[in-house]
């Protein structure tokens, strides 16, 4: 035939007619390597569909550059450019940040409604500790989305 001059097809080995358990090790491997060698970085949980930032009229207006961000979801997880991490991890996070920069500021970006004042209190004060000479709380102008543009 012409569109098979070789053919080639008749030179190959047969498939082996039961590789089951193979399939089943290689699975088992890969699950068993996901469990002892998962990166934080690969599987991390993000900030979610749910995260809403507070609104405050003027928010543009007090609006500043900052060296560095913390997402704080809910009262106990806090995520950095790290990871997620909890209070006294990030005590250590801000020591060894604000070592880092000339002036470091530090914005906190806040869910509007899981996170209790207190716990946004103690990140505030736990980051003058630390040495960050300016912690801003992150909000919205009422009416616009998070890109910018405004809501109809």
């Amino acid at each position: 035939m012409i569109t098979r001059p070789l053919d080639l097809a008749s030179h190959l080995r047969p498939a082996p007619r039961n590789l089951d358990f193979v399939f089943l090790v290689n699975g088992g491997l890969v699950v068993m390597f996901f469990m002892l060698f998962g990166s934080p970085f690969v599987l991390a949980p993000g900030l979610g569909v749910d995260f809403i930032m507070p609104e405050m009229p003027g928010a543009l207006a007090g609006a500043s550059r900052t060296t560095h961000v913390i997402s704080v979801i809910r009262p106990g997880l806090i995520f950095v450019d790290d990871g997620a991490i909890n209070f006294e991890q990030l005590r250590e996070w801000l020591t060894v940040q604000a070592k880092q920069a000339k002036q470091p500021s530090l914005l906190v970006r806040v869910s509007a409604s899981k996170v209790p004042v207190t716990d946004l209190t103690d990140i505030a004060s736990a980051a003058h500790a630390a040495g960050f000479t300016r912690v801003v709380v992150g909000a919205m102008e009422p009416g616009r989305s998070e890109s910018g543009a405004s809501r109809p």
